[in-house]
């Protein structure tokens, strides 16, 4: 065995027991006669120790060690005068006696760290070592551990699972498809499946009343924020239920999840709404209810009510009232309006209107309107002194919500609002 132990699990009960520990060095320290170095593997780090009034060689030889080296280690677990109480093995560390390098490395391009000095170019690269990283390791255990935590909930609840074909004939509908040529049958080409949805409704007619597969989904289509051209989900379907049978077996099914993974009781009734409500509040499917901001609609107050030729030929004008944001300069200001102008939103402008803390409002487009319709502004949007409102029109009301949604989310961000352990 080339290990006894992983890095992460010895504790001040296995003080006085030969080990043998297997990894990479994550960092090397000398002082004096002595080269303590930091071993990683994916379960955490340990600290072991060399000292020269030891073993002057294999001291001379760890002080040689450099960042990313694969060694084997045996020595005695042996508790530290200076512990560490960031690590869970920060009580003991390894006095070293045999030393054996298993791989040298050259210099990584970057630290292997959760803040690493590697930008998103120079890691994916060399990906193999930034998943080296504790934080993108993470993102893998925890992927897996929902994966197993779903596959167990569902298998509870009589669902079967069903690894439907990759290779498919081609549908209209959906997405463009990704295809592969056929070799067998020249000028043929099989389709990758954008879902499932053909295939388990199969299964529904043979009988399967409860089907799942966490399935491998191919999309030829424009990027977005929460979309690749390869992506994964949960895929279901059940026979002989009727919409709440569904709703309330994958609400139980985020409760269980959210207890298991993050340790957070879920309401025993999640928050219901409509798609119709969802866009006229948040302009999303998926709105963040982790703050306010919900959208005003301003079309009465705005549209014919004064000369600004963009407002008065608009099919949809709204708003949001950002706390607290009067202060603004004129640099923020312009910055928010380059984001709603990216073509990731398609905003052709932006339009802000603050009502200052000393009572007076400066918009612009204070020249279009008289006093009392910004007033009416403030009244529509619950503004009080001190908050700044942002609008959006265009001449079509979901586009123009979607594009309001990303200002939204830009401005929760912005102000500390979507904290994403809450």
């Amino acid at each position: 065995m080339y290990r006894s132990n992983t890095c992460g699990e010895l504790r001040l009960s296995d003080c006085g027991k030969t080990v043998t520990l297997a990894g990479w060095v994550q960092r090397t320290r000398k002082m004096g006669g002595m080269t303590f170095v930091d071993l990683r593997d994916r379960y955490g780090i340990t600290q072991l120790v060399f000292n020269d009034s030891d073993d002057s060689d294999l001291c001379t030889r760890a002080s040689k060690l450099g960042r990313e080296y694969c060694v084997q280690v045996t020595g005695v677990v042996n508790e530290r005068e200076s512990k560490n109480a960031n690590l869970p093995t920060g009580d003991i560390e390894i006095i070293a006696k045999e030393l054996n390098i298993l791989s040298e490395s050259a210099t990584p391009p970057f630290t292997i760290e959760d803040n690493t000095d590697g930008g998103d170019d120079i890691r994916m690269k060399y990906r193999y070592l930034d998943l080296r990283r504790p934080t993108v390791r993470k993102n893998l255990e925890l992927r897996h551990r929902m994966t197993i935590l779903i596959r167990n909930f569902l298998d509870s609840q009589n669902f079967i699972e069903v690894e439907t074909p990759i290779l498919i004939g081609s549908t209209p509908e959906g997405a463009r498809d990704f295809v592969v040529p056929s070799r067998m049958n020249p000028g043929q080409f099989y389709a990758l499946p954008q879902s499932p949805q053909t295939l388990k409704q199969l299964l529904m007619i043979s009988g399967f009343d409860r089907y799942f597969q966490i399935a491998k989904c191919f999309r030829d289509e424009d990027l977005r924020a929460d979309r690749q051209p390869e992506f994964t989900q949960i895929d279901c379907e059940m026979s002989f239920v009727d919409q709440d049978d569904v709703i309330n077996l994958f609400e139980d099914m985020a409760r269980h999840l959210f207890k298991e993974v993050r340790g957070v009781e879920l309401p025993a009734k999640l928050q219901q709404m409509t798609w119709h409500e969802a866009m006229r509040r948040f302009g999303s499917d998926k709105p963040d209810l982790r703050f306010g901001m919900e959208f005003v609609e301003l079309m009465d107050v705005l549209k014919g009510t004064g000369t600004f030729s963009v407002f008065n030929e608009a099919e949809y004008i709204g708003g949001i009232c950002v706390p607290g944001c009067a202060d603004y300069t004129r640099k923020q200001l312009d910055q928010l309006t380059d984001f709603v102008k990216r073509p990731q939103v398609g905003a052709k402008g932006l339009v802000y209107i603050k009502f200052n803390a000393d009572g007076t409002v400066k918009s612009s487009v204070d020249k279009f309107y008289i006093p009392e319709v910004l007033a009416k502004v403030k009244e529509t949007t619950g503004a009080k002194d001190g908050d700044l409102v942002l609008i959006l029109s265009g001449d079509n009301a979901n586009k123009t919500r979607v594009q309001l949604c990303a200002l939204r989310l830009e401005m929760g961000d912005r102000l500390g609002l979507r904290d994403k352990n809450k």
